[in-house]
């Protein structure tokens, strides 16, 4: 692992610990264009680590300070998210696949990461889902899947015929979806938008049973607070 390390950073406010991990894409086809940016004074934008699609790992933030990559968003009661987390940029347009090297090497990172700070897997999370409608990555390419199976994040699935059985109910839905962590201020079509993203990626239309089984069953099996650790 090489280090560039970024001026910016900070200390973690209020004696925080990281109990979050936040994923990115960095939106730059190349790596020195991005760790040029990560490690600027002007852009006032950084992560803890960047992973480049042939699995080279940088450290440009050591993770006991604070990184300044997530901004204004939240997930479940925290807003902070910065004080909160740990920060993971994957070089990557927004329009590519993620190369098998890259994953594999985001799996060992992750895999140091939960160990030294016991983040749980659902609190393992994409850009897109502390900060809806503001960003969208790391994007509908990202395999959610891949990371589940290596229990380094959640993936749901329900049965057909309760998805039948579930009625539509927006209500609901926004309810299930806050205990679940999806607590950042946005309209409800926006959070549907964010909440497919991850769960549903490639679905369209309006709130289905679907979406409304999907999030019960993230409320039901993942709500937000499960298993933290104290802040």
């Amino acid at each position: 692992m090489s280090a560039y390390p970024s001026p910016n950073c900070g200390p973690r406010r209020d004696d925080a610990r990281p109990d979050i991990v936040v994923i990115h894409y960095t939106a730059t086809p190349g790596v020195e264009p991005a760790r040029t940016w990560l490690c600027s004074p002007e852009a006032e934008v950084s992560a803890h680590y960047l992973v480049a699609p042939d699995g080279a790992v940088e450290q440009l933030v050591a993770e006991a300070d604070r990184a300044w990559h997530a901004g204004a968003g939240a997930w479940g009661d925290v807003t902070d998210v910065n004080s909160r987390s740990i920060g993971i940029e994957l070089v990557n347009a927004g329009s590519d696949p993620f190369p098998d090297a890259q994953m594999t090497a985001l799996e060992a990172l992750l895999d140091g990461i939960v160990a030294r700070w016991g983040v749980p897997p659902e609190r393992v999370i994409g850009h897109s889902d502390m900060a809806p409608g503001r960003k969208i990555d790391p994007g509908p390419l990202f395999d959610w899947g891949r990371l589940a199976r290596r229990g380094l994040a959640i993936a749901v699935r329900v049965p057909w015929w309760r998805r039948l059985l579930r009625r539509v109910d927006a209500a609901r839905f926004r309810a299930d979806l806050a205990r679940a962590g999806y607590t950042a201020e946005a309209a409800p079509e926006v959070l549907l938008q964010a909440f497919r993203l991850r769960h549903r990626p490639g679905a369209t239309g309006p709130l289905g049973r679907a979406d409304c089984a999907l999030a019960a069953e993230l409320a039901r099996r993942f709500p937000v607070d499960r298993g933290r650790p104290a802040a």
